[in-house]
């Protein structure tokens, strides 16, 4: 298990601190655990720039997009050999 140390906290956080574990039965220690432990698992992962905008298709759903016409037509390509 890992240990943290936290610098500088406000009095008046730490008093309310105090009351909010003492309202909850636990030592101020483990009200911290549990709230950091509610606050790290209601994060959703961060999501790229792909995945937000998969996720926004296929919420919409299959979309057909014309595909506009070549402005240039495709050049040959020699054969190898």
């Amino acid at each position: 298990m890992a240990s943290l140390s936290i610098r500088d906290l406000d009095d008046a956080v730490r008093d309310r601190l105090r009351l909010r574990a003492a309202g909850h039965g636990r030592s101020m220690e483990a009200e911290v655990r549990a709230i950091l432990t509610a606050a790290v698992e209601a994060v959703e992962p961060v999501r790229g720039l792909v995945g937000t905008l998969r996720d926004r298709v296929v919420a919409e759903g299959v979309v057909d997009l014309p595909l506009p016409p070549r402005a240039v037509p495709p050049r040959d390509i020699p054969p190898f050999g």
